[in-house]
């Protein structure tokens, strides 16, 4: 079943193509990582997905028009943005009273079981809180709704590595189950890669690149060659190369059809390249500017 179903979305501001007839379809179960420079459209993608903005195509989010019928989405919608929108003033044992009375899909004791992990005091207000524990509230407050999609835009943004291994753990053990689906955008591409079941990349307002993790693992390979290989390594057509300690870096797409493990191994030392490593590739073939 598909969660998110896109396609042909297109959003222009003024003469800008933010999005430029983007088609992405989403299945349930799944922890898309959508990758991309700044200003390649991330977050007007998830802004249409949530109903924030207007779009030309075709949207289906939960089989529903995110435009037209988002008051019936958000019941089963979680959201986490790049910056956190919580009232300043408010404690948090009043933002938990709020949650329940507001969203009739709010657990309090779920929420009230995660802070417990935690050291946020109930009656300490959002603007005593740390960053990371705003995260960790918000992360709280989310985690304790019953929502089939979860949406996070840089949810980690400005934490230290703690907190940000904090929240993904969280975010796993806690949260995610295979009836639940999650969309995150975030440049921290390293921390989520075994996170992730799949990697979509976007640039300048189309998707330029989509792969299941098993997929994007079995494709790509990484060589690191020895200089009496060189020239060989090169015949192989490799997607990029790069400078290292001295050293020369392939990356090759194995379903390009120009080489395979056995061969690779021969040249010199054969390693699984990460998602940024393939971003990278794949954004200098697109021209994007660093």
């Amino acid at each position: 079943m598909a969660v998110i179903e896109a396609r042909g979305i297109r959003k222009a501001f003024g003469t800008t193509m933010a999005l430029d007839g983007v088609d992405l379809r989403v299945e349930e179960g799944r922890i898309v990582g959508l990758i991309g420079p700044n200003g390649a459209g991330k977050t007007t993608a998830l802004n249409t997905i949530l109903g924030l903005t207007q779009y030309e195509g075709q949207l289906a989010v939960l089989g529903r028009d995110p435009w037209t019928a988002r008051a019936q989405l958000m019941r089963d919608v979680a959201y986490i943005a790049d910056v956190a929108v919580l009232p300043r003033w408010i404690r948090v044992s009043q933002l938990l009273d709020y949650a329940g009375g507001v969203h009739p899909r709010f657990d309090r004791a779920k929420a009230e079981e995660f802070l417990g992990r935690t050291a946020i005091k109930r009656n300490a207000r959002v603007r005593e809180l740390s960053k990371g524990m705003v995260t960790q509230l918000h992360l709280a407050l989310v985690m304790a709704v019953d929502a089939r999609l979860l949406v996070l835009d840089e949810p980690t943004l400005g934490l230290d590595i703690l907190y940000r291994k904090q929240f993904y753990d969280s975010l796993l053990n806690d949260y995610f189950d295979q009836s639940r689906t999650i969309l995150v955008t975030t440049h921290q591409v390293e921390e989520i890669q075994d996170v992730l079941t799949d990697v979509v990349f976007i640039n300048r307002g189309r998707i330029v690149f989509g792969s299941s993790m098993e997929q994007f693992e079995s494709r790509y390979l990484q060589v690191v060659v020895r200089p009496d290989s060189l020239a060989a390594a090169r015949a192989l057509r490799p997607i990029s190369e790069r400078q290292m300690l001295g050293r020369s870096i392939l990356l090759v797409d194995l379903q390009a059809g120009g080489a395979d493990r056995e061969q690779l191994a021969a040249l010199g030392e054969v390693r699984t390249p990460s998602i940024a490593d393939v971003f990278v590739a794949v954004m200098e073939r697109e021209g994007a500017t660093p």
